[in-house]
């Protein structure tokens, strides 16, 4: 009967599946009864449908004009899931080529006792906000969405643009069915690129269309019917997952004139797209513009010989007299002129200031371009692929860099956002070439903890910190800003249940100088008692209390970013009349050619117990491949802290 049962089960799921209506506003009662996803039962939400169409149809006097469609059906299975109600669409409004976003409608479905409801988008849940100087965004929010709801939308944006935006295979949650069609005049050539860092990649089917409107020419036409692709999920540290999605960029790389032959050509390396920005007025054209801070920046600099001193000095008087407004960009947004003037810019305003202060005291200062964390990594040689610029400076075949927007970066020590693996270092029009982004500098955080056993069994304490590098940036771009009694409590929220009395940070506000933080503390939690034995972990609430890794497999890299050192030095007094009736074992472990290393000392000494433990994370970047064996390791550190000291009354 069971067997039976479990027959009929299979059956009416294949049923359901081919007899689904994915045409617009046909959502069923079986779409919207789905309490979980059948193969990703982990999952808050899942695409049941995604139609893309890309297709560029000829306008009198204007030439071809791309219409890309979307219409997604998404159910959401809890409340995790809500995110997904609201869309972000990205408009590009630059000059001669702006897009825009028309035939916008979606609908809420819910089931309400037994019958299919249904609420409208309406205008109250549309928003338009600028992102930045060339992009728009238009932001929806589907009405009434609960445990259970499957939402629906479509719209087309029409634009001049000949460039095709990146298609997207892969998405955070799974995706039942994917309907792709791409359909380009042959007047335009393009280089297909899949991401070959995504452990997923479809089939892309070509064919060839004719059509005689309004005149005769051939469509090239690529097209992908997936059916369950699986979600990429983030966990931690990801790093930039998006770099490891599964998408496919199409680079324009020609296009033909009326009789079909080569009309003009694009960028087709990096050495052709570096000199293409550095030529631009608004990169390299600002990089010789001194007139406007001359003597203020004689007056900085007065009697400094040293190039890195320079450097030091021009990044802190640029941050000094220019703010950030939080913008990305290759290219100047104001003019290092306006932005001296007005005192504000973005990155690309800033940073070539900085180099263009250094160019004029003779220090060897060029841009750097590169793609931030979150706009993941260019497939192609491309000016869209890098959309950000910071400074390097060479002297004695040392190099240093410098991203002056950011208050407590500094040198070497830059914002996360641009440690993204490589950058494109400009010396001029003719010569280009990379240079490796990742941080070699070892961060530090080493503390020291002594510990006291009160009579009632609570726990005092004494905590002494220093960071450097990294680790200290971290913090100050966390804490600079909080009063005292801010820090006080979100110190106390990260740590557990402690009660800290006195704090006392330095060097929080000097970038140049590593932290020192010191408190004291009170845990009432912290000591087990039962019977005439007590029990804790030596490392308190230091200790790591479960394993991030939690996925059985990892389609992308562990990226802990910074090559860092976590280490303490923990001394505990024991309580009068007690003694040590077990201790956990010391434990020394390595993994990967001790590209990450664990150490856990613990001894007695007297009336003390002692523990040193160290993570040592040498090479950040744990690959693929590796995941099950670093996940195994990492388990065993995070069950080592747990190990509980027992002690016995005399």
């Amino acid at each position: 009967m069971k067997s039976l049962f479990i027959f009929f089960t299979i059956v009416f799921a294949l049923s359901f599946g081919n007899a689904q209506n994915f045409n617009f506003g046909k959502v069923s009662k079986a779409e919207l009864q789905e309490k979980f996803h059948s193969k990703d039962s982990a999952t808050s939400a899942a695409i049941l449908y995604r139609n893309e169409t890309v297709n560029f149809r000829f306008v009198a006097n204007q030439g071809f004009q791309q219409e890309r469609k979307v219409h997604q059906r998404i159910k959401i299975y809890n409340k995790e899931g809500f995110d997904w109600a609201t869309h972000k669409v990205y408009l590009y409004k630059g000059t001669g080529q702006k897009e825009s976003l028309y035939g916008l409608k979606g609908f809420s479905y819910n089931l309400v006792n037994g019958k299919v409801e249904k609420d409208k988008l309406k205008s109250d849940g549309k928003f338009v906000e600028e992102y930045s100087e060339y992009t728009d965004v238009n932001s929806f929010t589907l009405p009434n969405v609960k445990e259970g709801t499957v939402i629906e939308y479509q719209y087309t944006i029409t634009s001049s643009r000949y460039d095709l935006d990146d298609i997207i295979f892969q998405y955070s949650i799974p995706i039942n069915k994917l309907d792709i069609r791409i359909a380009t005049p042959e007047y335009f050539i393009y280089n297909k690129q899949y991401n070959f860092q995504a452990s997923y990649l479809p089939k892309l089917v070509e064919s060839t269309q004719n059509t005689t409107v309004p005149f005769d020419y051939k469509i090239n036409i690529s097209t992908i019917d997936e059916v369950d692709i699986p979600a990429l999920r983030e966990e931690a540290y990801s790093g930039n997952y998006n770099n490891y999605r599964s998408k496919m960029a199409m680079e324009l790389t020609a296009y033909l004139n009326a009789n079909k032959v080569i009309e003009k050509t694009f960028s087709s390396s990096w050495e052709e797209v570096s000199k293409t920005i550095y030529k631009s007025e608004n990169f390299g054209g600002q990089l010789g513009k001194y007139s406007i801070y001359k003597d203020d920046l004689e007056a900085v600099l007065a009697g400094v010989e040293n190039d890195f001193e320079k450097a030091i000095l021009v990044e802190r008087f640029v941050k000094s007299k220019v703010k950030w407004n939080g913008r990305y960009g290759k290219y100047a947004q104001n003019g290092v002129r306006s932005a001296y003037k007005n005192g504000e810019g973005n990155d690309a305003d800033i940073n070539l200031m900085v180099i263009s202060m250094l160019r004029s005291q003779g220090v060897k200062a060029n841009p750097v371009i590169l793609s931030t964390r979150d706009n993941g990594i260019p497939l192609f040689p491309s000016r869209e692929g890098l959309n950000y610029v910071i400074c390097s400076v060479e002297s004695d075949g040392k190099m240093l860099l410098i991203d002056a927007t950011e208050q407590y970066s500094t040198n070497n020590i830059l914002p996360q956002r641009v440690l993204n693996w490589q950058g494109r270092l400009i010396e001029n029009e003719n010569v280009s070439r990379w240079i490796n982004m990742k941080p070699n500098k070892k961060s530090v955080e080493s503390t020291m903890h002594n510990v006291t056993i009160e009579d009632d069994f609570t726990v005092t304490g004494k905590v002494a910190s220093n960071h450097t590098n990294y680790v200290a940036y971290f913090f100050r771009d966390k804490y600079a800003t909080m009063t005292s009694e801010d820090q006080i409590k979100s110190i106390e929220k990260d740590k557990g249940a402690i009660e800290i009395n006195e704090l006392d940070i330095k060097n929080i506000k000097d970038a140049f100088k590593p932290i020192s933080l010191r408190y004291q503390y009170e845990l009432s939690d912290g000591i087990d008692e039962v019977g005439d034995k007590i029990y804790f972990a030596p490392l308190l609430f230091f200790a790591i209390k479960e394993n991030p890794f939690k996925l059985e497999e990892r389609q992308y890299p562990i990226d802990f970013i910074i090559p860092y050192t976590d280490k303490y030095l923990v001394n505990i007094k024991l309580p009068e009349g007690y003694s040590v009736e077990s201790l956990p074992t010391s434990m020394a472990l390595e993994f990967n050619d001790a590209n990450v290393k664990f150490t856990y000392l613990i001894k007695q000494n007297g009336g003390f117990l002692q523990l040193k433990v160290e993570l040592d994370i040498v090479n950040p970047l744990i690959l693929p491949k590796d995941y099950k064996d670093f996940k195994d390791f990492y388990s065993k550190i995070v069950e080592k802290q747990a190990e509980q000291v027992v002690l016995t009354k005399a």
